[in-house]
């Protein structure tokens, strides 16, 4: 049983590269509904989820982070609120808990949040970046999202401020480097379709 971890600079194809090879593969894809999976174990709103990962390096983070060795820990803070709690803390070690699960029942294909650093060490797991210049991204935003120029580009922005900011939830800033990944994909250079059966091939072993 594999996993594929698909990490991406915004704009660049990952949800769609991730759909077509979970297809071809038969894997489960894991992208939006890991949030309900985080909402569930924290025991609060999938939207209290969504507003911790916009708020990812802004004042809540600055906040959190200034609690310092006084911050409470997950256990302590989820017995406090009988309906739940979570904060960006608690969030990373959630998203740590559901990825190892995933990655135990093999077989999907993970789209972001942080699945090359959580699974790193792990056989039978494969790591994906794909990168593109500025003009495609926006591009590809336009044509798959039925954007105006203006709009995908301020999209791009500011998804790939917030892709940033997230990992510093994580306390890294190496995401783009390409030690960390088995394969690196220029999807300005590749289509969806090459670029999927590239990645298939990673398992063709297993």
């Amino acid at each position: 049983m594999s996993v594929i971890t698909i990490s991406r600079q915004f704009g660049a194809g990952g949800r769609t590269l991730g759909t077509l090879v979970a297809e071809k593969l038969g894997y489960s894809l894991v992208d939006e509904d890991i949030i309900e999976k985080v909402a569930q174990k924290a025991r609060v709103s999938p939207n209290w989820v969504k507003s911790v990962e916009k708020e990812a390096g802004g004042r809540l983070l600055k906040y959190i982070s200034g609690l310092g060795p006084f911050r409470k820990n997950y256990l302590e803070r989820i017995g406090e609120h009988k309906r739940g709690y979570i904060d960006g803390h608690i969030y990373v070690d959630l998203l740590h808990e559901i990825i190892k699960e995933l990655a135990h029942e093999g077989d999907c294909v993970i789209i972001g949040r942080g699945g090359q650093y959580i699974l790193k060490d792990y056989e039978d797991v494969w790591h994906v970046l794909l990168i593109a210049d500025l003009d495609h991204r926006v591009k590809f935003m336009e044509e798959h999202y039925e954007l105006s120029s203006r709009q995908a580009a301020l999209i791009v922005d500011k998804h790939g401020k917030r892709r940033k900011n997230l990992y510093r939830y994580f306390h890294k800033e190496d995401y783009d480097q390409p030690y960390l990944y088995h394969i690196v994909l220029n999807m300005g250079r590749l289509t969806i379709e090459k670029a999927a059966n590239q990645v298939c091939k990673l398992t063709e072993d297993d």
